[in-house]
């Protein structure tokens, strides 16, 4: 069933979804190896941090078979990589019917476009912009997993204790290495709301040319409903335009997390799709 969130006629036309897809296919490669599997690319993440997935491959002509599907799940179980697909469905309609085929669950998310035109959102005094040699930048990197844990945009239990915690958990990790050197690059902004010295929230956009994506904006479950998805977003929009990034997008967890984007001046213009296992 799809979202309840209708495609918008005021969705800013600088932003087409061929610009979108571009930016699809170069993102993951500053820090992942692309296979080709014809119809779909593989890409393989190189170093710490989320694991990356199979989409189209970019102008290519043919559909998509379950078969090939079936050959990149092979792929990625020998890698040990998570048997993850993604797409955006106005761009692929057949898609959806090969992955389902082949045995994964799909789920919808509103495709979302800033509007050009929409004012830059005032600073929040909790939140700020992290640098590469930033002490809490691992903490801050830490933050998503907690709130990934717990979906949604209802108030959890996972609180400073268990930051606290997963914070030492995951000391060794190496990915605020991994993303300070992006930081340096100008490939990766991140963004934190601090309160008593742990991020509360954090996300992060990364820039390829003049497009950029927000990405892994999440809110430990104990401090939702205050603002902070919100202000942590806002920042990060401020920082990709003083960069002089003309198109900023982002993909909505659901029709809910989307309302609180359209506040902020994001439009829909299709809609991401991600297939993977069902959950056991």
């Amino acid at each position: 069933m799809s979202l309840p969130v209708p495609p918008s006629p005021s969705a800013p036309a600088s932003a087409p979804l061929d610009t979108l897809e571009r930016y699809y296919d170069a993102a993951p490669r500053s820090s992942a190896r692309a296979e080709d599997f014809g119809a779909l690319t593989l890409f393989v993440r190189e170093g710490a941090g989320w694991p990356f997935y199979a989409r189209p491959t970019l102008g290519h002509p043919g559909p998509v078979a379950a078969a090939d599907v079936d050959a990149v799940r092979a792929r990625q179980r020998a890698l040990g990589a998570p048997e993850a697909f993604e797409w955006v469905a106005e761009v692929n309609p057949g898609l959806r019917a090969a992955v389902e085929e082949s045995g994964l669950t799909v789920h919808e998310h509103p495709l979302m476009v800033l509007d050009p035109e929409a004012p830059t959102p005032e600073p929040h005094p909790l939140v700020r912009v992290l640098g590469a040699a930033d002490p809490l930048l691992h903490a801050a990197l830490v933050v998503p997993h907690l709130a990934f844990a717990a979906p949604g945009t209802g108030v959890g239990p996972a609180g400073p204790a268990e930051l606290t915690a997963a914070i030492a958990a995951r000391a060794g990790d190496g990915r605020a290495a991994q993303v300070g050197e992006r930081i340096r690059a100008g490939r990766t902004a991140v963004a934190a709301a601090f309160e008593d010295g742990l991020p509360f929230c954090s996300g992060m956009h990364n820039p390829v040319g003049p497009v950029t994506e927000i990405v892994a904006v999440g809110t430990l479950p104990a401090a939702r409903r205050r603002g902070l998805g919100r202000a942590v977003t806002a920042s990060l929009i401020a920082d990709a335009r003083d960069a002089g990034v003309a198109t900023v997008f982002l993909s909505a967890g659901d029709a809910d997390v989307a309302r609180m984007y359209a506040r902020l001046g994001f439009r829909p213009v299709g809609t991401a799709l991600i297939a993977e296992l069902a959950a056991p």
